[in-house]
């Protein structure tokens, strides 16, 4: 058997340009090198392989018998190895594996979620990033971030999610509303009063907390559009309308001027980390089970 000739990427690399072009001078500018070079690469080329590859003359360059059958296993060759080469890439970059919140979510579950994952996780490089109400998908949905720690619902398109918590619902009201000395409401009662509302960027998030399922049809009377917890909590306080958030809000945002008071009759709230399947790779896999590890709650959910 015949043994098979060592020929270099480049020179193949070489060969394939110059057989779309077949033509020294655009096949040369392609490859960021001189017509002399290539030249030269192409006539070693052919002495390797032993046999011509391309007819030549002053007017035109054309493929020989032997260029025109082996150039299509050659440009198979080179996409197989730039896919290889993609791949080792990507491998390489996703080690690097962004975390997105959203504001309030994140202010004490995510270190819960995350601690000792330097130790379990020591080739893993996490970015965390903050995300306001204007994105309540913390990134998924653009693609800025791997995996999300957010409240569904959200508008994503085929999402996977893990819960790690539940809360309750609850009003939080100006301290002078009529209704903040009441131990608990229902939210048939809250449904005239002016509300702060998330930016319309949030899409069904919007809709989902200020209970437009409850309302039949009507639309709330929107108060003023508030992108965070801290601006939201600022506006009620001010007397400008109420909203509606999670019982873990009472404890990290309570400050003179609001009550938070419990809502009965509203379905439970919940925190989920959250992955584009499509977009999943090993280390963001690794982890998600590292964070579902720490998590008290870990019901798979798509």
């Amino acid at each position: 058997m015949r043994s098979l000739p060592d020929v270099n990427l480049r020179s193949l690399r070489y060969f394939a340009v110059l057989g779309e072009e077949l033509n020294y001078r655009r096949a040369a500018e392609r490859l960021f090198i001189s017509q002399p070079a290539l030249s030269a690469a192409i006539q070693s080329l052919e002495r390797i392989i032993g046999d011509r590859l391309f007819d030549r003359d002053t007017r035109s360059v054309t493929l020989t018998a032997t260029g025109r059958e082996w150039l299509p296993h050659v440009k198979t060759a080179l996409a197989g190895v730039d896919a290889a080469l993609e791949a080792v890439v990507s491998l390489i970059d996703h080690a690097h594996v962004r975390l997105g919140y959203l504001i309030g979510t994140g202010a004490d579950l995510l270190f819960e979620l995350l601690d000792g994952v330097e130790q379990a996780l020591p080739g893993v490089t996490i970015e965390t990033v903050e995300f306001d109400f204007s994105d309540p998908t913390a990134g998924l949905a653009s693609g800025q971030t791997d995996i999300a720690l957010l409240r569904p619902p959200v508008d994503v398109p085929d999402i996977a999610m893990a819960v790690v918590a539940e809360e309750t619902w609850v009003a939080c009201l100006p301290r002078t509303h009529r209704l903040a000395d009441r131990e608990q409401l229902r939210i048939d009662e809250l449904l005239d009063e002016p509300i702060i509302v998330a930016p319309k960027s949030a899409g069904q998030w919007r809709d989902y907390w200020f209970a437009a399922d409850a309302r039949g049809g009507r639309p709330p009377e929107i108060a003023a559009e508030a992108a965070t917890y801290e601006a939201e909590v600022t506006l009620v306080a001010r007397g400008v309308g109420i909203s509606f958030t999670t019982s873990s809000m009472v404890r990290l945002y309570d400050r003179p001027g609001l009550r938070f008071v419990p809502i009965v009759d509203r379905p439970t709230s919940y925190t989920a980390i959250a992955w584009r399947p499509d977009r999943f790779t090993t280390p963001g896999r690794r982890l998600v089970e590292h964070m579902l590890g720490n998590a008290s709650t870990g019901d798979q959910a798509d």
